[in-house]
């Protein structure tokens, strides 16, 4: 009985976690639930520490994380070039993330909700980013080749895939942004790494994320 009631606790307290706060839903619900978000910038002091921050898990079952997967894509379909989002670019410390599949026929794009990075190769790509968030700033990267992910979608099925090449760079760029590292402050941080050189990337010319 006492292993019951523990898992018991255990599962309610997750699930308040994910819970959104009632500042988190105003934003989600701001203007016309139908258009794009604003996207957040480092230029803003405000909007920066928001940036920084580590974001926690959504319910994704929740009414309003349908409204901010859908206003997320509204906004990235809004820039010029930009092949991924993540909630925080719009306010909002939460896991959820949107990507350009250049590994599909179509290239779509497709949400994803508490997406985790479960492995990474050690071979790594090197390769140009810039970031919607920060303005007139692009350098060059390190990312892993290969990735494997875990997420799940609207309806709470769980899903696993691997990806690779650009998508997979794109992916872990969007990730970051879920733990607060912005490619300005990583840059700093791999100055003295060293790395092999791997030519994967697909559309140098889109790379703002």
């Amino acid at each position: 009985m006492k292993k019951i009631a523990f898992l018991f606790v255990l599962i309610m307290s997750l699930l308040n976690a994910q819970k959104l706060t009632s500042d988190e839903i105003f934003i989600i619900n701001q203007g016309d639930v139908a258009t794009a978000l604003p996207i957040y910038q480092t230029t803003d002091e405000n909007q920066h520490r928001t940036l920084l921050k580590i974001s926690t898990e959504i319910d994704p079952l929740d009414k309003n994380t349908a409204i901010l997967v859908k206003r997320m894509k509204e906004s990235l379909l809004s820039t010029d070039g930009g092949v991924g989002i993540a909630a925080p670019q719009v306010g909002i410390n939460r896991k959820v993330i949107w990507v350009q599949r250049f590994d599909k026929p179509g290239e779509p794009l497709e949400y994803f909700i508490n997406p985790v990075i479960i492995w990474r190769s050690e071979l790594q790509n090197l390769g140009p980013e810039g970031d919607l968030s920060i303005p007139d700033f692009r350098d060059q990267f390190y990312r892993s080749k290969i990735i494997q992910l875990e997420y799940v979608d609207l309806k709470g099925q769980k899903y696993s895939e691997i990806v690779e090449g650009f998508t997979a760079v794109i992916f872990q760029h969007e990730i970051d942004h879920l733990f607060g590292i912005l490619i300005s402050d990583k840059k700093e941080k791999e100055k003295n790494n060293s790395y092999q050189k791997v030519d994967a990337f697909k559309k140098a010319d889109s790379v703002t994320r």
